[in-house]
């Protein structure tokens, strides 16, 4: 088998080639080591979007994905669980949703933006409230997590 290449991986997407496992995860890979160039990622995405994926190389890519960067590791007598937001105007779940698992004991680790235009983030919302019961977990490549806690069990 001959050794793969980014350049290949590109023009295959290009040509409207559905992608292998092993070219996804070489491509996971070398953007997780920082490893490809900008111009390459950007042609990348574009024959993604123009192209498409079939549901193989979606969930191909999102296991890639998944393996790749740091897995943050919690005590195993923490419960945790964790609600993502899509964002926009109309994102109204995950500011009550957070705090109220938490006071039922549940850790929820939070994945989420700041200064995200004129709605902000939900990071910027939980640090308007005074005195949130909240902290900070480091997380791959300098971004955090907000991990929201009960006032008593704040980041153990």
């Amino acid at each position: 088998m001959h050794e793969l290449h980014v350049h290949d991986v590109l023009g295959r997407k290009a040509a409207g080639h559905e992608l292998t496992a092993e070219e996804i995860e070489l491509f996971v890979e070398r953007v997780s080591r920082e490893e490809i160039d900008r111009l390459q990622l950007g042609a990348l995405l574009m024959a993604i979007y123009t192209r498409g994926m079939v549901q193989r190389e979606v969930t191909q890519l999102t296991a890639a994905m998944t393996r790749s960067g740091e897995v943050l590791r919690w005590p195993d007598d923490w419960t945790v669980v964790d609600k993502h937001s899509t964002g926009g105007v109309g994102d109204k779940v995950s500011l009550p949703l957070a705090p109220a698992l938490a006071a039922l004991g549940f850790k929820v680790p939070m994945v989420s933006g700041r200064g995200l235009g004129h709605t902000g983030g939900t990071l910027d919302k939980l640090e308007a409230i005074p005195e949130s019961p909240a902290c900070f977990l480091p997380a791959p490549n300098a971004a955090h997590t907000r991990a929201t806690t009960s006032a008593s069990t704040a980041c153990e």
